[in-house]
């Protein structure tokens, strides 16, 4: 759209970075959170997370459906869905992270579930609107990906302020802390940050786009009513499209990996590699900025050689990560401690995994378009919708299990260490699974069809 502006497109993606801090600390955090500081069992706050996961995938395809059908000339289909969902999400992450210690582990499991599922709700009711207009903002097929690209690397930095900033600066050692992960401080401190950044975030991302609303109304293609069995035959159609399939089964595999990295990879780094807080901070901040960093070389490569073909070299470069963290794990005794061996991984995974962020979403836009050529609807919210509640019901399946998985392997929060066999065989689950899911992944795209020339003549048609 000729309205799009480098400070539009800027202030726009802006507003993904107090999702990804607020989602990440839940994802990174909640686990070590809960049975370390809490004292909860693994396999209780298993069933939480994953009970919170199956109903923020519930509710995403419910979301994106009601935003597509939302006819308003002040909010247009999405805007006021960011303030709904950005305050809400602000107010309930402060919550979730002030649970006392003290209380009955009953209380303190319905506690939890209920500030759980509020949470999901609410960033629910901001990110699936939010990520359906980026797709609206231009046709562009490079365009797209420039879009895509910023909303990731303000992503990756929400990411990186809720692990290797966080971590050293809310997780410090102590006298009374030595290990500043056990610093239940640290925790209510990083949440009245986190929720403050949320809140900027929000408000940067409805002011910047406000002004587009009518351009937005103006591409409607249609004006269905609202009803149950439009909402379902609209998830029908988009599992008819082959090239929207393909990216749904890649992206639910790579999510797999990602939920093993973020459920299991605080207690790997501290107990397997016995990292500190800043080594901890350095290998994470080490993926987190490679995958920012990388940014502007997936938007060329895309561009020359397609998205598709981005995508599967991403997961290629994330395999070979995979296969230096098991060298690691092998040789854990030599590198014990020692952060530098582990670098060579976060590069890897870093670089990788950024092609992984952003190429999934641009191509979720290009498929919507060829759909509205079909069937002469545009449906970004039913398409993030669904793309969301895949991904996140696998999610859901591997934390639940992941759960079970450390108690099977006999971890104790309350031993400083571990047996070898479950420190040994934790790595092990981190790695081999994450290998078998890209794998699984590089194999799920291949369907994948839409070119820049293809694009090009979809956009030539779609025009009135």
């Amino acid at each position: 759209m000729e309205t799009l502006n480098k400070r539009t497109l800027w202030s726009f993606g802006f507003g993904n970075i107090g999702f990804g801090l607020t989602t990440q600390i839940m994802s990174a955090y909640l686990v070590f959170f809960a049975t370390v500081i809490l004292g909860m069992s693994g396999a209780s706050i298993g069933l939480l997370v994953s009970l919170g996961i199956v109903w923020d995938a519930l509710s995403d395809p419910i979301m994106g459906y009601l935003s597509d059908m939302t006819r308003s000339t002040r909010f247009g289909r999405r805007h006021l869905y960011l303030l709904i969902g950005g305050i809400g999400t602000t107010i309930i992450n402060l919550g979730l992270w002030m649970i006392p210690s003290s209380l009955d582990n009953t209380v303190k499991w319905f506690l939890m579930i209920a500030l759980v599922l509020l949470l999901k709700t609410f960033t629910t009711i901001y990110i699936t609107p939010y990520t359906a207009l980026a797709a609206e903002i231009s046709e562009d097929y490079t365009d797209r990906t420039r879009i895509q690209a910023v909303k990731t690397t303000f992503f990756l930095l929400g990411i990186f302020l809720a692990t290797a900033f966080g971590i050293l600066v809310f997780f410090k050692s102590t006298p009374e802390y030595p290990i500043g992960q056990l610093n239940p401080q640290g925790y209510y401190n990083m949440a009245i940050f986190a929720s403050t950044i949320m809140l900027l975030s929000a408000l940067s991302a409805y002011f910047s786009t406000k002004n587009l609303i009518p351009n937005l109304n103006g591409r409607i293609l249609s004006n269905p009513s609202l009803n149950i069995n439009v909402f379902f035959s609209s998830i029908f159609a988009s599992f008819k499209n082959v090239d929207f399939r393909a990216i749904v089964l890649g992206y639910l595999f790579t999510n797999i990996a990602s939920a093993l990295i973020s459920t299991l990879g605080l207690h790997v780094y501290t107990y397997t590699f016995h990292l500190g807080n800043t080594g901890i901070a350095t290998i994470v901040g080490s993926q987190l900025v490679f995958s920012i960093l990388s940014q502007p070389f997936w938007i060329k490569f895309s561009d020359r050689h397609e998205k598709k073909k981005a995508v599967q070299v991403g997961i290629v470069i994330a395999l070979a990560a995979c296969l230096y963290f098991i060298i690691c794990i092998l040789f854990r005794n030599i590198f014990d401690g020692n952060v530098l061996y582990l670098l060579p991984f976060g590069i890897l995974a870093g670089f990788g995994t950024g092609g992984l962020f952003t190429m999934p979403q641009t191509m979720v836009a290009d498929s919507v378009d060829a759909q509205a050529l079909q069937y002469g609807t545009r449906q970004e919210g039913v398409f993030y919708g669904t793309l969301t509640l895949c991904y996140k019901l696998s999610q859901s399946i591997a934390i639940f299990l992941l759960g079970f998985a450390l108690d099977l392997l006999k971890f104790d929060s309350n031993k400083p260490v571990q047996l070898s066999s479950t420190v040994v065989g934790l790595a092990l689950l981190l790695a081999i699974g994450s290998i078998l899911s890209l794998v699984a992944a590089y194999w799920s795209y291949s369907p994948y069809s839409l070119t820049k020339k293809r694009m090009v003549e979809i956009h030539q048609a779609l025009k009135p």
